[in-house]
């Protein structure tokens, strides 16, 4: 089972949704760099549930660093994170044993696991797994801040929804990270919670867009053909639970351009070349060019909903009525976008030790 990211900087993943602890290992992290739990903390605290809009299970998140942290700085060696899992209901899942919930992954754990998975709760596949995602990119995330290196992410679009483009990259991004409902107009947070709440009180979910900004990173990162950022970023961003496409700059938008539309012509910013567009997103042939990385993902409705559903038992493999029970979210995507910020780090510090050497971020 692959659960690590990364070349320089590797990331891995680990625990289940109701075992005892989830955790990750960072590996490859320059010595020297300041551990801030404030920081991390708030972090976590963006990904948790709020109020009706979210699941009733709460946890606390308090994380453990057990490895590669002394007085305060990172040693250069293994970072371990453990965060235990205090608030579990094993027993919503136990009349679900070998019933598959649509759209989970249920099914298909069953096909390569034969019946050894964790069940409970969607165990090593349940978002639960991202809160350590975000510790972990937290770590990351503020290293790169002392680079000068700014993530932020808001919910573009929730149940049809929308919010307001990007305007002041810097600012935006500053009012987005001290937000626990991430829009950039306050009107549009009120029209999609009662969107969301709307669909829970039929017992149904909603999905969502969010997209992601990137200020200051430097011209000349990343690799042609495999590693190029956009593989780089796509293959992290499809391994947070719910997201089901990427695109970057003017995304699928482009293909009904004319290249005298889509391409961005370049100038000179006092000795600076910057692009009058960024319709490629800030990248060009899989390398950063110096403008600010753009890139949106499409979140899935939540899959458990509490409405009957058609599926299957995939032991005694007959046709069921599926009725949920347990706590689950009606929309995921305001939750997500702290661990789509947390991702975007881990992949930035990555592909930057890779091009200036693992000391760069300290």
């Amino acid at each position: 089972m692959k659960n690590t990211f990364g070349n320089s900087v590797a990331v891995t993943l680990f625990g289940e949704s109701h075992g005892e602890y989830i955790g990750a290992v960072i590996d490859g992290l320059a010595p020297g760099i300041a551990i801030d739990h404030g920081y991390i903390a708030h972090m976590l605290t963006q990904r948790r549930p709020v109020g009706k809009i979210s699941t009733p299970r709460q946890e606390k998140d308090a994380y453990q660093i057990v490895s590669g942290v002394l007085n305060g700085k990172t040693t250069g060696t293994p970072i371990t994170i453990l965060i235990p899992n205090e608030n579990v209901q094993s027993g919503d899942y136990t009349q679900m044993q070998t019933v598959a919930r649509p759209s989970h992954a249920d099914y298909t754990a069953q096909c390569k696991y034969h019946g050894f998975q964790d069940a409970r709760g969607g165990g090593h596949f349940s978002g639960r797994i991202t809160a350590a995602l975000v510790a972990a990119g937290a770590i990351c995330r503020a290293a790169l801040a002392h680079k000068g290196i700014y993530i932020g992410t808001h919910v573009k679009k929730c149940a049809g929804v929308p919010d307001r483009e990007f305007l002041d990259l810097a600012s935006d991004i500053q009012a987005l990270n001290e937000k626990l409902f991430a829009v950039l107009d306050d009107s549009a947070q009120t029209a999609m919670q009662d969107a969301i709440l709307a669909a829970a009180a039929e017992g149904d979910s909603v999905g969502g867009v969010l997209e992601t900004a990137v200020i200051g990173m430097p011209a000349g990162v990343g690799e042609p053909w495999f590693d190029t950022i956009e593989s780089m970023l796509s293959h992290i961003l499809f391994a947070i639970p719910a997201v089901k496409g990427v695109e970057f700059g003017a995304g699928f938008s482009i293909a009904d351009m004319r290249g005298s539309k889509a391409n961005d012509p370049l100038t000179m910013d006092q000795d600076r070349v910057v692009s009058t567009t960024n319709n490629s997103g800030g990248i060009n042939g899989g390398i950063t060019n110096g403008m600010p990385i753009v890139f949106r993902t499409a979140i899935k409705p939540t899959p458990t909903i509490f409405k009957p559903q058609n599926t299957i038992d995939f032991q005694a493999l007959t046709r069921t009525v599926l009725e949920p029970k347990g706590r689950h979210d009606p929309a995921i995507v305001h939750r997500a976008r702290v661990v789509q910020d947390a991702a975007t780090a881990i992949v930035l510090s990555d592909v930057l030790a890779m091009r200036y050497g693992t000391d760069w971020l300290k």
